[in-house]
């Protein structure tokens, strides 16, 4: 202990520096985690978190009793996870090597501006923009291709319309964080490799992928947390929150969303997110234990 205090007073000053980033994460992160014993309570207003009167696992029982809903929400949740992070992190790196190594190196600075835009916009703004593509007789697709689709009743064609606002809205972001990798490789590794008679290809191939390897393997780590969650905005708003749409794009997240605008019973809300915590949470125990097993330094602990 005296190690620890001599230590800190030793690097006080980045200590002080260090202080409002710990207080944000302890004020946003850890405090609100007292909320979670809701979902052990039946919950009062009247009465507060603290003195509401205690109900045990009765707000777990929705996995039980709507077993059927439950099971198709948590199918939806993690097939869109999988089609997103498979797609997304295809399309993260090709992108990435393609602004860096083949088509666009000289306006990489422009394109790194501009693909990061569609980041900053709501999904409550996405939503009209689907909507002006989609929509069933003033839509931009039905007018161009002269068809009446009724999009917004047609729930299989959801996942992959997800899909592509997915894509448009977060590859270019995710695109920026492998080109700082690539903005790292030194660059004698690639004339070694040309003086040895490589063509662009296999320099990709031998040298660029590899050194990408660890960076998506932490992104995936961190992802595999979230398993459980979704993106609110894309399943309630870019939807709008369509009852004949829930088959195909209901996940656990819009569910909650929508039982809090409706019932504002907080004990199963914070029922269902301490599910989704504790399932992620195993998770990326799990994918950083085979991490750790096939290839150490890529794990995160």
């Amino acid at each position: 202990m005296k190690d620890f205090f001599r230590n800190t007073w030793k690097h006080r000053a980045h200590v002080v520096m260090a202080l409002p980033v710990f207080l944000i994460l302890f004020f946003i992160m850890y405090v609100p985690m007292a909320g979670l014993v809701m979902a052990f309570k039946d919950y009062d207003f009247s009465l507060g978190i603290f003195r509401s009167p205690w109900a045990g696992l009765k707000n777990f029982n929705f996995m039980l009793v709507s077993k059927d809903m439950f099971v198709r929400m948590t199918k939806n949740t993690i097939l869109y996870y999988l089609l997103f992070t498979s797609v997304g992190t295809f399309l993260n790196v090709t992108l990435a090597i393609a602004i860096d190594q083949l088509l666009f190196k000289k306006m990489a600075k422009s394109m790194q501006t501009i693909m990061i835009i569609p980041v900053f916009i709501s999904y409550a703004a996405v939503q009209f923009i689907v909507y002006a593509f989609l929509g069933s007789n003033t839509g931009l697709i039905n007018h161009m291709l002269g068809t009446n689709i009724k999009f917004y009743s047609n729930g299989a064609l959801w996942p992959w319309i997800l899909l592509i606002v997915k894509i448009w809205k977060d590859t270019g972001y995710g695109s920026v964080l492998y080109m700082s990798v690539l903005a790292g490789i030194d660059s004698e590794l690639y004339e070694a490799a040309e003086i040895d008679g490589a063509n662009k290809w296999r320099k990709i191939w031998h040298i660029t992928l590899p050194s990408l390897i660890p960076m998506v393997t932490v992104m995936l780590l961190l992802s595999v947390g979230n398993v459980m969650r979704s993106d609110t905005g894309l399943f309630y708003q870019v939807t709008r929150n369509n009852g004949g749409l829930y088959k195909y794009t209901q996940v656990i997240d819009s569910y909650v969303l929508n039982s809090i605008l409706r019932s504002s019973d907080f004990g199963y809300t914070a029922a269902a997110s301490l599910f989704q915590s504790v399932v992620g949470l195993l998770l990326m125990l799990f994918a950083n234990w085979l991490v750790r097993k096939i290839e150490p330094e890529n794990a995160l602990f």
